[in-house]
């Protein structure tokens, strides 16, 4: 099945660039582009893209309200394609505002190729693309500079078994399915049936999610050890 992507970013090299790299994948066909947030709202809503590459700092509309717009369409539009916000190495609250208004994780522009064709596959498969120990960094110093006060995590919590909450947390320090497979002995397979009951009862959209929500909550603080 063929992965459709749209690429929003005011640079018109950064979007040629991305959009001959993955246009040249078998599995990828980039329909659609755009200069700023508000097209890129648009053309999304005339794609109907399973990815969008969004840039977080942009004119006219910036990538987090693009990204609110998409992730919540208006009546009779039902499709969310995934977000994935693009951004340099020194970004700001804008991201963590992205995932918690839904957005499937952030990569940086000075990525690999690989990486980013890696990560349109990552989300385009519902996972969310927070693996990488930089983004576990990012995601720490957000939750750190807007301090939430620590709520009893039984509060939020009590529908979860021991084990899935100790998989949410595990998935809040950045680990991998296979990594939470590891430390906790567990078959992998196991480990993505835990992660599907976790995100089914606390209603979460993605594994990005699951990750604001633990800081949120209490169950993690920034700063914790892995």
């Amino acid at each position: 099945m063929t992965i459709r992507v749209i690429i929003v970013d005011d640079q018109a090299m950064v979007r040629a660039g991305f959009a001959a790299l993955l246009s040249a994948q078998a599995d990828i066909d980039v329909v659609g582009e755009a200069p700023d947030g508000r097209q890129g709202v648009e053309v999304s809503r005339h794609t109907h893209p399973d990815v969008v590459l969004m840039d977080v700092r942009m004119p006219e509309m910036d990538g987090l309200a693009a990204a609110r717009e998409i992730l919540n369409p208006p009546p009779g539009l039902e499709r969310r394609p995934k977000v994935l916000m693009l951004t340099t190495f020194d970004v700001d609250d804008y991201v963590y505002e992205a995932l918690r208004a839904g957005a499937s994780g952030f990569l940086l522009k000075d990525a690999p190729p690989a990486d980013l064709i890696a990560a349109v596959r990552v989300v385009a498969a519902g996972e969310a693309l927070l693996a990488p120990s930089v983004t576990r960094r990012l995601i720490a110093d957000f939750a750190a500079q807007r301090p939430v006060p620590r709520r009893n995590p039984a509060l939020r919590l009590s529908g979860l078994t021991p084990r899935e909450t100790e998989v949410l947390e595990l998935i809040a320090r950045g680990l991998s399915n296979q990594e939470i497979a590891d430390r906790l002995i567990l078959a992998e397979q196991t480990v993505k049936t835990h992660i599907g009951r976790v995100l089914a009862k606390l209603d979460l959209r993605d594994r990005a999610q699951a990750v604001i929500f633990a800081y949120e909550s209490g169950l993690v603080a920034p700063g914790d050890a892995g």
